[in-house]
């Protein structure tokens, strides 16, 4: 039986657009086979029934794939007012029906009690655990169970479309956001319930979907059209404060080791580029940098010590 390849040594990023009713971790794995790279991750996961961006990273990409979990995200979103099923999505049961009776000046002052920091409850349907079981499969076998409302933030909320029984929205929002419940909740304000007829991610942080590729195009690609599709790892990084190192600093920072700089913090996370003797500028990883001047490595890359 021959050795299993391990794959390649790749380093950067795909934006991919990711389609209806394939998982992440699905999309991840198409998009790894295709580039033969060793290591892959991505930066959250994006609903089987929900399109759009989903940055996926290879190689020392992966050091960097957490910071996106913080970052906020924007999508598109169709809700279906009236009509509340079991999931809060297209995919469940009618649950109950009512006539909408709204117009839009009360949808619009409806609205505005969901800009800004609000609570929501979690969905059953969600991934979140009791006692190491996803609830989603709690709530295929018809348990509930009590769940504590969270604080997030809902930054931008702007109709794109109302055409009743339906309206289209732009929402970005803080981490832990679930749009489902939030089509859920503001049915529930305007008295009819409501579900989400389709959820597409347009924005993860500064990332766009206008700059992504969809599966099909990729798979399409050559090799080396593909590879030409990689972002570089610090695109993850791009909202940081750059600090350059000069060579000594370079050198002392890839073996971990604390530097002072002129910049300061207070405690602030930063992206650190070193030189090379040949004055090539290169992306060493993540440090942090403190008030009194001092920088310290959080995350190196692998190539920062070659």
């Amino acid at each position: 039986m021959g050795r299993r390849r391990k794959g390649l040594k790749i380093d950067g990023v795909v934006l991919l657009d990711k389609p209806v009713g394939l998982s992440s971790n699905a999309a991840l794995q198409k998009v790894r086979r295709a580039l033969n790279a060793h290591k892959a991750g991505h930066t959250g996961t994006l609903d089987p029934l929900a399109s759009g961006l989903l940055p996926l990273c290879f190689g020392d990409a992966t050091k960097f794939s957490a910071d996106l979990l913080h970052a906020e995200k924007e999508y598109e979103t169709t809700i279906r007012f009236g009509v509340k099923t079991t999931t809060g999505d297209a995919e469940g049961e009618v649950v109950s029906e009512r006539e909408p009776t709204f117009d839009y000046k009360t949808f619009s002052e409806v609205l505005e009690n969901f800009r800004g920091e609000i609570e929501q409850v979690p969905p059953m349907y969600s991934a979140l655990k009791k006692d190491g079981v996803p609830l989603y499969k709690l709530a295929r076998k018809g348990e509930e169970i009590e769940r504590k409302p969270r604080k997030v933030v809902i930054s931008t909320l702007d109709v794109l479309d109302f055409n009743p029984p339906e309206a289209t929205l732009v929402v970005r929002c803080s981490k832990g956001t679930y749009i489902r419940v939030l089509g859920e909740d503001i049915g529930e304000a305007l008295g009819c319930g409501a579900h989400l007829k389709s959820l597409r991610r347009t924005a993860v942080g500064d990332l766009r979907n206008s700059e992504s590729v969809t599966l099909a195009d990729f798979e399409a690609m050559s090799e080396e059209e593909r590879l030409k599709v990689l972002l570089l790892p610090d695109r993850l990084l791009s909202t940081l404060v750059r600090i350059d190192l000069d060579e000594a600093q370079t050198e002392r920072f890839s073996h971990g080791g604390k530097v002072f700089v002129d910049e300061s913090g207070p405690e602030e996370k930063v992206r650190v580029y070193g030189i090379r003797p040949d004055g090539e500028r290169f992306l060493m990883g993540v440090g942090r940098l403190e008030s009194n001047q001092e920088l310290i490595p959080e995350r190196l890359c692998a190539f920062a010590a070659e």
